[in-house]
């Protein structure tokens, strides 16, 4: 992962003295590189056993390993992942921070996404008697999203946003049923509940959501979906476009399994769409 991301979400678990490391490092990465150790710890006024606490706090076996790791993330072009809309930013500053945080969290979640897990889901799905899909708010519109993909390929799908109408969904269900929990943090109440009533009625759970987060501990599989959001009023949800990119990876996977047969009912889906929309002149 990232080296400067993974700073940003250990921030929490580090010290006083190894925050000022770490400040220090996010503002001038390419510096630290060149740096010593000594000089390091001088410029932060910090000892050299902290700088190298920090360094073992990343996973990193001392400042040497830690350098290497930190100049791999700005060779790999993957410093740009966080960023702040500043008041005097024109429109060419701002569309190329939102693209290029978007562009580094597909590929982040590309990277470390699970392929033997993606397998299961899939071949879950597709044997699957009706497919429901939760979530709220952004994730909502992802389980929307979610629901007009699978239809098309001749499942039983249904999409919820609605507690009261999850719950109905989730009593129905039964063993040959599977809810997908669409979630960018993992900690909505309502969802954990609604996914606890679906597994006690025997129906299959995947969420995609965080691969540490509790409703991950609530579901029979995850599909690990760990993008960070910056708390920033202005960021987008960039979570919400890799969401709908791993239900896209869902959908292809389940219409592969589906054969020939499915390709044929596409064709027509496609053929009938055809006739609603204006010819060019």
């Amino acid at each position: 992962m990232n080296l400067l991301r993974q700073i940003e979400e250990k921030r929490d678990q580090l010290r006083p003295s190894e925050l000022k490391v770490a400040d220090f490092i996010e503002k001038d990465p390419a510096g630290v590189v060149r740096t010593s150790i000594a000089e390091l710890a001088a410029q932060c006024r910090v000892s050299e056993p902290t700088v190298v606490r920090f360094c073992k706090a990343l996973k990193c076996t001392g400042f040497q390993d830690f350098k290497l790791k930190l100049a791999q993330t700005l060779a790999s072009g993957n410093d740009f992942s966080r960023f702040v809309i500043a008041d005097n930013d024109d429109t060419s500053s701002i569309t190329r921070k939102v693209f290029d945080a978007t562009i580094h969290s597909l590929l982040e979640v590309r990277n470390s996404i699970s392929s033997s897990v993606l397998d299961k889901a899939i071949k879950l799905l597709s044997g699957a008697r009706r497919i429901e899909f939760y979530g709220f708010g952004a994730s909502g519109n992802v389980a929307h999203d979610a629901q007009h993909k699978f239809f098309r390929l001749q499942v039983s799908a249904s999409a919820y946003s609605d507690p009261h109408m999850q719950s109905i969904s989730a009593a129905t269900l039964g063993k040959d049923d599977a809810v997908v929990a669409i979630s960018q943090t993992g900690r909505t109440r309502e969802l954990l509940h609604m996914v606890t009533l679906a597994r006690k009625q025997g129906a299959h759970v995947i969420a995609l959501c965080p691969g540490d987060s509790p409703l991950a501990k609530h579901t029979e599989m995850t599909i690990a979906v760990d993008v960070p959001e910056d708390t920033d009023i202005y960021t987008p949800l960039t979570s919400r476009i890799v969401h709908l990119t791993v239900i896209d990876i869902l959908a292809m996977g389940v219409a592969r399994t589906r054969g020939p047969e499915l390709a044929e009912q596409l064709e027509k889906v496609k053929q009938n769409l055809r006739t609603l929309r204006i010819t060019q002149q």
